[in-house]
């Protein structure tokens, strides 16, 4: 899928055209995605190819708030009627009963491909399949010793108390929590990762750039690894690609998007994100219109009444959940993002996605499925908000990162970008209810509000520079 011309938003306007006439392979009659068999994990592109999907025309802004490296077992533990274990198995054959750790600690756990490797302990004939999820124990903390002491002998084995995620639980109390959320790409990198939720691919690249750069701004000694479809190593190529975007795609439908993040140390380029790897982007005139700093901006644009049709915004290492970043803000941070949308005149035309981009090593007793030779990778969870959303609600399905593509696409009546939102189900079945009324937003309780955050000092640091 490597450098596509950038001639791509002619292209998509005529797939874009295309897509709602004859060539829908059905007369041109539009087929409705309720009729999708929402229990079958992976639908043939041939199939997805060739749907029309008619949207409700009650979501009119999309936001999707990425948080960073939690599994589903870490953070949503004993959440009633999800697909949660309090215990796990070591490469050793010990059960081991997951403890308590806070979320702001000091120490990190590897999640590259390798450590993804480990933890997984597949038996396929393609590394990482087949997953066993006993060898988390072999992943590298960076814990131990007594001047960075590991809060337990296996630390991998862990998960946040409910005690410091009650604003994510009453998100999912009151909406939709998707326990079958897996990360599109295997490896556990935030670099990838972030080039699925707004292309849909990465470039067949795995872990992060040498030279810690998230993008072009490193110049052409900043590479990454590409692998074969048998997940092995391949060559190393610039980590700057010229694919095509949602955000491509929506400019060619004229319809408007911010990508919300922070500026942070040189070493990453000065800004966090995904754009930054988008030749096309980061060198064209989306860049300084679309890419928004500091990501407290959504918080005026709502007020202000500029919010667009499609959101982006990613946390400060602060506010993240990322371990390492010290702090347990980041559930306060996302209700006041959800609070502040709940609270404006764009309630009732709004959906808001919450993931995390990867497990972040921690330890998840649910095999990934495989997919292709790219993913998928360890479960992380995502809660579904919206006044049509279902209440109370647990989703069984399985969803991946072009889950929440598909759903944009569908809404705005866009093409399929790559492989994972073709295949992908869209949350849109099976966690909403169009034909309801548009519940009344009852806000979030949360000891921080956005007049908090808007006050906070730059924080430099990058999230995850994985």
């Amino acid at each position: 899928m490597r450098s596509l011309p950038a001639v791509f938003r002619i292209i998509a306007a005529a797939a874009i055209g295309c897509l709602v006439s004859a060539c829908s392979g059905n007369g041109g009659a539009p087929i409705s995605g309720a009729e999708l068999p929402v229990s079958s994990p992976i639908l043939p592109s041939s199939v997805l190819d060739n749907v029309v999907h008619k949207p409700s025309g009650k979501i009119q802004h999309i936001v999707i708030i990425m948080q960073e490296n939690r599994s589903v077992d870490n953070l949503f533990q004993g959440f009633p009627g999800a697909d949660v274990q309090s215990y796990g198995y070591t490469s050793t054959g010990q059960k081991v009963t997951l403890q308590p750790v806070p979320l702001g600690i000091k120490w990190d756990i590897d999640h590259r491909a390798a450590a993804y490797y480990e933890a997984c302990d597949g038996k396929g004939s393609i590394p990482g399949t087949n997953c066993k999820m006993d060898g988390f124990d072999k992943e590298i903390v960076t814990c131990g010793g007594s001047s960075l002491p590991c809060p337990n002998p296996n630390p991998q084995y862990s998960y946040a108390p409910a005690s410091e995620t009650k604003p994510y639980f009453a998100m999912a109390q009151q909406y939709v929590l998707a326990d079958k959320m897996f990360a599109s790409n295997f490896d556990g990198s935030s670099f990838v990762s972030h080039q699925y939720i707004i292309a849909a691919q990465a470039d067949e690249t795995v872990d992060y750039p040498n030279q810690g750069t998230w993008g072009c701004d490193g110049g052409p000694n900043d590479t990454i690894w590409t692998i074969t479809q048998q997940r092995a190593l391949n060559v190393k190529i610039q980590a700057c690609f010229d694919i095509p975007t949602l955000g491509d795609e929506l400019d060619a439908a004229h319809v408007s998007w911010r990508y919300y993040t922070s500026k942070i140390s040189y070493l990453d380029g000065g800004i966090w994100s995904a754009y930054q790897a988008i030749k096309h982007i980061r060198y064209g005139p989306d860049w300084k219109a679309n890419v928004i700093t500091p990501q407290t901006r959504f918080f005026k644009d709502v007020s202000g009444g500029t919010l667009p049709a499609v959101s982006w915004v990613t946390p400060t290492c602060k506010n993240s959940d990322h371990a390492a970043c010290d702090t347990n803000d980041g559930p306060h941070w996302v209700a006041s993002l959800v609070n502040a949308v709940g609270n404006s005149k764009y309630w009732n035309s709004t959906a808001i996605f919450v993931m995390w981009d990867d497990y972040g090593g921690w330890y998840d007793h649910v095999p990934p499925p495989f997919a292709d030779y790219d993913g998928l990778g360890i479960r992380v969870p995502l809660i579904v908000i919206s006044p049509y959303a279902k209440q109370g609600y647990v989703s069984h399905v399985q969803y991946e990162h072009g889950s929440i593509l598909k759903f944009v696409e569908d809404q705005f009546k866009l093409a399929r970008l790559s492989a994972s939102d073709k295949r992908a189900n869209s949350p849109e079945s099976d966690c909403f209810d169009f034909s309801q009324q548009p519940r009344t937003f009852v806000p979030i309780p949360a000891r921080m509000k956005a007049a908090d955050f808007l006050r906070e000092p730059p924080d430099l640091r990058s999230p995850d520079s994985e």
